[in-house]
């Protein structure tokens, strides 16, 4: 690996102001050299070799896709895996039981209560019941 510089390419700046490679090689000295010639007498390998002294990557390679996002989206899923577990033995070992005032039973001798007391008769829950049938009204 060549020794890295303060070398930072994108998309939005892709000529950065130091080359990739700052410390040549001797076989890379001679292609640098060999550069200051003919561009023809340059083989296709050469011109590749010579690109990549400058640049770290083309930009075919800077737009491609990477696989990032399964990263993110498994740490994501585990994340609320693991909010679910705790959730789970909150309820279980930690929070109480549920009162009893809400139990359907509870409920249902509330609602007669309400209903024998005659409760809001103009507008509420006893101008609603039957008090002859013992049914609501319809």
């Amino acid at each position: 690996m060549p020794p890295y510089t303060n070398y930072h390419a994108q998309r939005s700046y892709p000529m950065p102001d130091e080359p990739f490679c700052a410390e040549l090689n001797a076989e890379q000295r001679a292609l640098k050299e060999k550069e200051k010639g003919s561009w023809t007498q340059l083989s296709h390998a050469e011109k590749v070799a010579l690109y990549r002294l400058q640049f770290h990557e083309t930009f075919a390679e800077m737009n491609r896709r990477s696989n990032e996002w399964k990263t993110v989206m498994g740490c994501v899923f585990f994340f609320f895996g693991f909010t679910a577990l705790l959730i789970w033995w909150q309820r279980v070992y930690v929070f109480p039981k549920k009162p009893i005032t809400l139990t359907d039973e509870w409920k249902a001798q509330q609602l007669q209560r309400i209903l024998d007391m005659k409760g809001n008769p103009v507008q509420g829950l006893a101008s609603r019941w039957d008090y002859e049938k013992k049914e609501w009204k319809k």
